[in-house]
């Protein structure tokens, strides 16, 4: 397994990319959503999903992990400030670590709340805490201020994406895009 040197990422990078873009967009709305309902089955439900759908990006975003380790990203273009190098960098550094410990707060939350995660209804996903409401709630704070954070370095990574794309016209976004696949 070499490292590639394109300046495109590879076919299995991009679909990796946009299923893990879609899934958290989808988090994100329904955590917004579901979080204020009134409690009631549908709620309950719709917990169930967000749940089923958190431990599936994360499951995602291992394989994605394993991926690019032996799938080095293009390298930015030489064109680009080191400093604005060094912010690309940090950004996407952020958003791993967000994508690591948003989900595993939650979990830890869940366990606290003591309210075992079941994926899809069939596998039972074990609690990682005992119960103590004390520590659910602080748990979800965490897990809340999380994912705000992450929402706003998201909305950087899209701006800087839509910067380079429109401002300094150079290829940053359009070798992220699926149109542009190259062979794996």
């Amino acid at each position: 397994m070499g490292f590639t040197a394109s300046r495109d990422y590879t076919a299995t990078a991009k679909l990796l990319h946009w299923l893990m873009a879609v899934l958290i967009f989808g988090l994100l709305a329904l955590g917004f959503y579901m979080h204020d309902l009134p409690l009631s089955p549908d709620k309950l439900k719709l917990y169930s999903w967000h749940k089923w759908a958190g431990v599936t990006a994360f499951a995602l975003l291992l394989v994605r992990l394993a991926w690019r380790a032996g799938h080095r990203p293009p390298a930015l273009p030489d064109s680009m400030p080191k400093l604005m190098q060094l912010a690309a960098h940090g950004g996407h550094l952020a958003l791993y670590l967000l994508m690591i410990a948003i989900p595993v707060s939650g979990w830890l939350m869940s366990s606290a709340k003591g309210f075992q995660t079941v994926w899809f209804g069939v596998l039972p996903i074990p609690d990682l805490l005992d119960k103590n409401k004390e520590l659910g709630d602080l748990l979800l704070l965490v897990h809340k201020s999380l994912n705000l954070l992450f929402v706003a370095v998201l909305a950087g990574h899209i701006g800087a994406a839509l910067k380079h794309h429109f401002i300094d016209h150079d290829d940053i976004l359009t070798r992220i895009l699926p149109r542009h696949a190259k062979e794996n």
